[in-house]
């Protein structure tokens, strides 16, 4: 079995994330403005099955306000993750999982960069993402930008989020896919992860990526 197809029966194994009763807010790629925004089941769709381009290049602002573009992680495998900070349900629980699973790994594991990208700008700035990031593993880095990258780098990546109207002002919450995504070395996308993996099988996808590159 090929490391992709490994890593989408480990999806299939998981579980695969459904979309909650509601409406989303469909973030589609860069195209005519008066294009209909794809539906969620075709951003999972693509996703799940590869269609199409998934990834590219991107230029945000990592936890310490510096910039960060996707050419400064060449040569680590990268697991990249969407959400938010005030997220309380699937983010702290993947991102959990994937710090332990870069535990696991031992010093192979320095060959992995985890990354966060918030799909909530506006209020997680670099600071905030600073302390968030520093929660769950030392070498995972949270990166923002303004409302307009975050929306080009989720349609990408075939992201979809929209704002949920909170019980209390006070109170925030975005609904978004969970899925972690894995890019190759060379930047290049090559699959997925769904919510809820646990950090073994985790393992168990990216150690055929880890062997790649050692040889």
């Amino acid at each position: 079995m090929g490391v992709k197809r490994a890593v989408i029966a480990l999806a299939f194994a998981g579980g695969v994330v459904t979309a909650a009763a509601g409406a989303w807010l469909i973030v589609p790629q860069d195209g005519p403005q008066d294009e209909p925004a794809p539906s969620a089941a075709a951003l999972m769709d693509a996703v799940m099955w590869n269609k199409g381009p998934i990834g590219g290049p991107f230029t945000l602002i990592d936890q310490d306000g510096r910039p960060r573009s996707d050419a400064d992680f060449r040569g680590k495998l990268l697991m990249v993750y969407f959400g938010y900070t005030y997220c309380t349900d699937v983010c702290p629980i993947d991102l959990q999982s994937m710090a332990m699973a870069l535990d696991k790994l031992g010093p192979a594991g320095d060959g992995v960069q985890p990354l966060f990208i918030t799909l909530d700008p506006e209020h997680d700035r670099p600071a905030e993402l600073k302390l968030y990031v520093s929660l769950y593993h030392p070498r995972l880095i949270g990166l923002t930008g303004s409302a307009r990258q975050i929306k080009q780098i989720a349609g990408a990546y075939k992201v979809y989020y929209g704002k949920t109207e909170p019980a209390k002002q006070a109170e925030r919450s975005i609904d978004h896919s969970s899925f972690i995504y894995l890019v190759g070395r060379d930047g290049h996308y090559q699959g997925f992860l769904p919510p809820g993996t646990s950090a073994e099988r985790m393992v168990d996808a990216i150690r055929p990526y880890l062997a790649t590159a050692q040889r």
